[in-house]
């Protein structure tokens, strides 16, 4: 197992990813064209399921880009469940803790570092490669933590402690919420936020990362520091392209 993402974040570089909420592999195996570093499977805020992101990663064997899944909950059998069918990381909400950052790097990792259990599934080609990719694995797994409340503000610096955690993950729109501040993402106090996160990622030798909703939010992410960017979603890049046909003969989208 090689981890292309994990690769550039330990280099140093900036990658470039895309959130997948629609669950179509067509949709996947177009944008796999792009120049993008990973793909998110969104299993927290979609309804795809775990056969789906079976199918998705499929679809993007053969090219560089680094499948992942964000997943629900901080959820033993769930890591293990996406990890198995050969997603190459997992993004987690709502860490707020150091305990609970533990919780996800043990459940991403085989032993002695932490509890996967082992299989002879879709990310070992089922069990041929069995060997190689159990000594390669603890290590390319990318963990990322979402930061999404002030409790989490508070610790993200004891979260990055942990040596299993890659990415420090903003969610910008849970954040504003939780800070008090409702769909405000501009507020300079998240803002405030934001930065701080990166500063405490820099200091760790980890990466920040972040999902823009905009051109000029993508801009101002990559001036910030962020190295782990998404860049909006399937589903998004829809309306974007239908709201400018549409406005271009002239009906208000």
């Amino acid at each position: 197992m090689e981890n292309t993402t994990k690769k550039k974040l330990r280099a140093g570089e900036t990658t470039i990813g895309a959130w997948i909420s629609s669950g179509s592999s067509n949709m996947l195996d177009l944008l796999s064209h792009f120049p993008i570093d990973w793909f998110l499977f969104d299993m927290e805020h979609s309804p795809i399921s775990i056969e789906t992101v079976g199918h998705m990663v499929q679809v993007l064997n053969g090219s560089t880009a680094t499948p992942l899944v964000r997943v629900g909950e901080i959820d033993q059998a769930i890591c293990k469940a996406v990890l198995d069918v050969g997603a190459h990381g997992v993004i987690v909400p709502l860490v707020n803790t150091p305990e609970e950052a533990e919780r996800v790097v043990k459940y991403c990792k085989y032993p002695p570092r932490g509890v996967r259990g082992l299989a002879g599934a879709k990310a070992a080609d089922y069990g041929l490669g069995l060997a190689r990719y159990i000594r390669t694995a603890n290590d390319e797994t990318l963990v990322v933590a979402q930061i999404e409340t002030p409790e989490a503000l508070g610790n993200v610096e004891k979260i990055l402690a942990n040596d299993g955690i890659d990415v420090a993950f903003v969610g910008p729109s849970d954040l504003t919420m939780t800070m008090g501040f409702l769909d405000d993402r501009a507020n300079p106090k998240v803002a405030e936020a934001m930065v701080g996160v990166v500063k405490a990622c820099e200091a760790a030798g980890k990466a920040a990362g972040i999902m823009v909703a905009t051109v000029d939010e993508a801009k101002l992410a990559v001036q910030r520091g962020f190295r782990f960017i998404a860049i909006g979603s399937d589903m998004r890049y829809t309306v974007i392209g239908a709201r400018a046909f549409l406005e271009a003969v002239g009906r208000k989208a």
